[in-house]
């Protein structure tokens, strides 16, 4: 009697304890929706190849990855949101150049870029396109030039905000050139795009994803591309060396990044998916169709880069404004 009194007393702790255990198991990765933090506005190129990774990232890893736009302050405020959000995988930011410029604009970002980010890995890079609006009376870089040359302080120009890719590359364009545009921010590529294409804006350099379809339809004009060679799909478009500037370059990658402290578990199993996801013949295309080229390496190649980056503009903007950052 007593002996099947204690058996039965064991079931039934058993029976309490075992849920407990089971709920403190830890859940495999990815278990939940992702969210994919692009820190600007819809319609740029940002949020392009945000959207095409996040699509093949949710068949290979079973759940949705959301992509959540949160843009403002030259990026700042969706990079800080992941910055400080829970490193378990579960936030992620798909971010740009403006990660490593920055650091050099802006002594007081509420985040270190490199202690409180942690470099997944590099999605594709692409290069931007010189647009200007059919109105603008040039069609070469040249003119351009000229044009500015003869109305210092009078043409504008329009950007994702300080920092970002689009400004960079305008920002080494004038130096290069010599000439005095004004600077128009916007939350994004997009409304800034919708804006020169409204002829609100005369000029911008545009990543070439969404610049394909607007250039090829006649409601933006091409002057130049900011890479080292043409685009296939702008064959007609020289480069701004090719323009009479030669060793200007200014490249533009996409790349994905996690919270500071998340795991190397994770970071693997990201860098992994990714990586073969850019192997795929559909994204291949897909990049190949809006001027990009898929990327890919290591987290550790990526982090390198994104260190060198940053040394690199806060030399260029030490320079240009007579200061060390």
């Amino acid at each position: 009697m007593f002996r099947h009194f204690v058996v039965l007393a064991q079931v039934a702790a058993c029976s309490v304890l075992y849920p407990a255990l089971s709920q403190a198991q830890p859940q495999p990765y990815p278990s939940k929706p992702i969210r994919m933090i692009v820190p600007y506005a819809p319609g740029g190129g940002v949020d392009i190849m945000g959207r095409i990774i996040s699509a093949r990232l949710s068949e290979r890893l079973g759940v949705q990855v959301v992509v959540e736009n949160r843009g403002g302050a030259a990026t700042v405020i969706g990079t800080d949101a992941v910055a400080k959000a829970t490193a378990d995988g579960y936030t992620l930011l798909f971010g740009n150049p403006a990660l490593s410029a920055n650091p050099a604009l802006n002594d007081n970002l509420p985040y270190d870029t490199l202690k409180h980010l942690a470099p997944v890995a590099m999605v594709a890079a692409s290069f931007n396109v010189l647009v200007v609006h059919p109105s603008l009376p040039v069609k070469t870089v040249r003119e351009l030039v000229t044009l500015a040359k003869s109305k210092p302080g009078q043409l504008n120009y329009a950007s994702a905000g300080e920092g970002s890719a689009i400004y960079l590359a305008m920002a080494m364009f004038q130096s290069t050139a010599g000439i005095d545009v004004v600077h128009i921010p916007y939350k994004g590529a997009g409304p800034a795009l919708v804006d020169v294409v409204g002829g609100q804006v005369p000029m911008m350099f545009i990543a070439s994803p969404p610049a394909v379809s607007y250039v090829n339809s006649g409601k933006l004009r091409g002057l130049a591309v900011s890479g080292i060679k043409r685009l296939p799909v702008l064959p007609d478009i020289p480069t701004v060396a090719e323009s009479g500037y030669r060793g200007f370059e200014v490249n533009n990658w996409y790349g994905v990044l996690a919270p500071g402290d998340t795991s190397a578990a994770i970071i693997n199993r990201l860098n992994s998916d990714i990586n073969a996801a850019l192997n795929s013949a559909d994204v291949k295309e897909r990049m190949a169709a809006l001027g990009a080229e898929p990327a890919g390496g290591s987290a550790e190649q990526f982090g390198k880069r994104l260190r060198e980056e940053i040394a690199l503009w806060r030399t260029v903007f030490a320079k240009t404004a007579g200061k060390t950052r």
